[in-house]
This record gives structure tokens, sequence and C-alpha cells, in this order.
């Protein structure tokens, strides 16, 4: 039966601080791809395990995630499937999706959560049978996506969906590897929250050895990730807006982040 512990996932560097991710079932032999950096890297992964791409999800349209999807849907024959507002910069997609559309890669099923706010296509991706989540540059280990294309709020009702709709128990990937710098920019808005310090010092250990940060989970995420935490008392406190709402604390925080 298909599970967590029956599929295989391969995260490797991509670009400077960007992350290729595979999903691998080797009963059904389905592979998925989530976004495409580089075709390359992409491709090496693929032989080094023997795998063959039947799929690529995509999270938005930004250059950094989607300029290899052309190259490698040639390669590999792959169906591409992605947010249905950008069909028109992501030339190789061959499926649209909305917000709640549920897909079939193989025998996995993959949920479009629409997190708009980075960019108004932004697809966060969620594998319920696997526990496992991709959340694109919508949120990352102990940050969340500069708002590029929505507004602060838009980002921060995103999140609040992630924090509503995810488990606890769901391992999350995501686009880039920035934990150690939002690391300190957390301790700075949080620095009370006895389990960001502990959090630190294993993030500063991991990056001292060049080890990945990623896969976190979403209950470390809400303990930790103050894009996540702008409800909280403390947090409200420590940057005096204990009577604001909790979006206006959240669009504080994206803004001393912006200017750091």
């Amino acid at each position: 039966m298909l599970s967590a512990e029956t599929v295989l996932v391969r995260q490797f560097p991509c670009l400077s601080d960007n992350y290729g991710v595979l999903i691998h079932d080797p009963a059904s032999r389905t592979t998925i791809a989530i976004d495409v950096p580089d075709a390359a890297l992409y491709e090496k992964a693929l032989h080094e395990n023997g795998w063959k791409l039947t799929h690529i999800l995509v999270t938005h349209h930004h250059w950094d995630h989607t300029q290899g999807i052309d190259n490698l849907k040639m390669l590999t024959g792959a169906v591409v499937i992605g947010p249905d507002m950008s069909r028109d910069k992501i030339e190789a997609m061959t499926h649209g999706i909305e917000d709640g559309d549920k897909v079939l890669c193989g025998p996995i099923e993959a949920i479009a959560i629409g997190t708009p706010g980075h960019t108004l296509d932004q697809i966060s991706w969620y594998f319920p049978q696997l526990k496992m989540a991709h959340t694109g540059d919508t949120m990352f280990a102990l940050g969340c996506g500069r708002v590029f294309e929505g507004d602060k709020k838009m980002m921060w009702s995103s999140l609040q969906k992630l924090k509503r709709i995810l488990p606890d128990d769901t391992t999350i990937y995501c686009g880039h590897e920035y934990t150690l710098a939002n690391a300190a920019f957390a301790l700075i808005i949080d620095p009370e929250n006895a389990d960001l310090r502990a959090r630190s010092v294993v993030i500063e250990a991991l990056r001292s050895d060049n080890m990945p940060t990623l896969p976190t989970t979403m209950k470390l995420e809400k303990a930790t990730n103050p894009f996540l935490r702008a409800d909280q008392p403390a947090i409200k406190a420590n940057l005096g807006m204990t009577d604001r709402s909790d979006a206006d604390v959240f669009a504080e925080i994206r803004t001393r982040k912006d200017n750091a």
C-alpha cells in the first residue's frame, strides 16, 4: 500500500540556493519532479537512481523554478501540471489546475492549495498519502517568500491556510535554503522562544557542515516560524503591537525582513 514509508524522496541542491525534489513510487514506477530549476541536475538525479520521470508539478512561474521544464519534458515526455493562470508563462504545461484541484500522478494524489502572495499563481502541493507537502516559495523553514505580486494581507491569509490544512506531522519541502538567515531574523522577532533558540543551534551546526536544513515539519514551523506566529501575544508585545491585528503584525514582520 502506498505510504510515506514506501515512497522515496530525493532532495538535491540546484542553482545557488534552490532545491530540486523527486518523489518516486517503486511499485508503480511513478516519478514526480517538483519544479525544475536545472534540467541537467534533475537528469543526473534520475539517472543515478534509475528512475524515469512521469510528472512535473509546478509551484509558480518564476524562472528559477521553471527554466529547466522544457528540456526535461523533451527528454522524458513527462506530463507537466501547474497553475492554470500561468499557461502563457509556462509553455510546456500540459494540464492547468486551480486551488483545491486534485490530480493523480500514478497512484499518488496531489492536492493543489492556492497560496498566493509571493506570486498570484503560487501553488503549494499537498500529498496526503505521503504526509508531505511542497510549499514552493510561500513558506520556507523559519520564513516565507517575499511578496511580489500579491499583498501582505494575501500572504498572511495563505500562511493561515497552510496552518489550517496541513496536519502537524506533515513533512515540508520548499524551494530554497534560506534557513540560517531566517533563524537569525526570527530570533530578533521572537527572542524568548525556547524552541526557536534550540532550533537555531541545530541549524548553525548543519550549515557549518554544508548540510541541508530541509525538510522541516508543520509542527516545527508552527512552533518557531515567526511568519506563522504573527498572532502570538509574545511576538506582538516584542514588536510593540499588542493591540494591532494579526495581519498588521505579519505585515510589520515581512517589512522588517525585506529591509534586513
